[in-house]
C-alpha cells in the first residue's frame, strides 16, 4: 500500500449543451490547490482554447472562463476521479480510480466528440470509443510536453474543435 495521500479530482464541467468534452488525466498540484482545471500558469490549455474560440480566456476570472466554454459547447473532465501521486506528472499516478466515462452521453446528450488531452488520458480511449462517437487524441497542453510547440499543439486541437463544430 502506498504511503501517498489519496487525491480527489475536480467535478466535471459538462452540461446538456456540451458538444466536445476534453478529458485530461488528473489535475496537477496547482489545479488541485486552486480547485481549477489547468491552473498551472505554464499549461497551454487556456491559451490554446482562447485562440480557437477567439476569446482572451487568460484575461478572465476562472468562473467566467467556464461560462464562455460551456456556452460554446466545450466540456472538461478527467479520466481519473482519484489517485495517489507525488507531484504533478502523469507517470507518478498510482492507484488510479476512473471516472464514470460511460455516463458522458447521459451528462451531455448533445455530445458529438471526445478529445483526450495527452497520452495518459488517451489510455482510456477504448472506454470512450465504446460510446460510438469520434474520439481524438490531442497533444498534452501540459508544460511537461515541451517537444510540441504551441503552434503545433494549436493545429492539432483546431482539428478536433472544427470536427465537433465548435469553430
Amino acid at each position: 500500500m502506498s504511503s501517498l495521500p489519496r487525491l480527489e479530482g475536480l467535478p466535471p464541467v459538462i452540461g446538456r449543451q456540451t458538444r466536445l468534452v476534453v478529458l485530461g488525466s488528473f489535475p496537477g498540484v496547482a489545479s488541485l490547490q486552486a480547485g481549477q482545471y489547468y491552473a498551472h500558469p505554464r499549461n497551454q490549455f487556456w491559451p490554446i482554447v482562447g485562440e480557437l474560440l477567439r476569446v482572451d480566456l487568460k484575461a478572465l476570472a476562472y468562473e467566467q472562463r467556464l461560462v464562455v466554454i460551456r456556452d460554446r459547447g466545450l466540456g472538461l473532465w478527467d479520466v481519473y476521479a482519484a489517485c495517489r501521486r507525488d507531484g504533478s506528472l502523469d507517470s507518478a499516478i498510482e492507484a488510479a480510480e476512473p471516472n464514470d466515462l460511460g455516463s458522458l452521453l447521459h451528462r451531455a446528450p448533445g455530445l458529438v466528440a471526445i478529445a483526450h488531452n495527452g497520452g495518459e488520458s488517451a489510455r482510456s480511449m477504448r472506454v470512450t470509443a465504446a460510446l460510438g462517437l469520434p474520439v481524438h487524441r490531442l497533444p498534452s497542453s501540459s508544460p511537461a510536453n515541451a517537444s510540441w510547440s504551441f503552434e503545433r499543439k494549436l493545429g492539432a486541437w483546431r482539428e478536433a474543435f472544427e470536427a465537433a463544430g465548435l469553430i
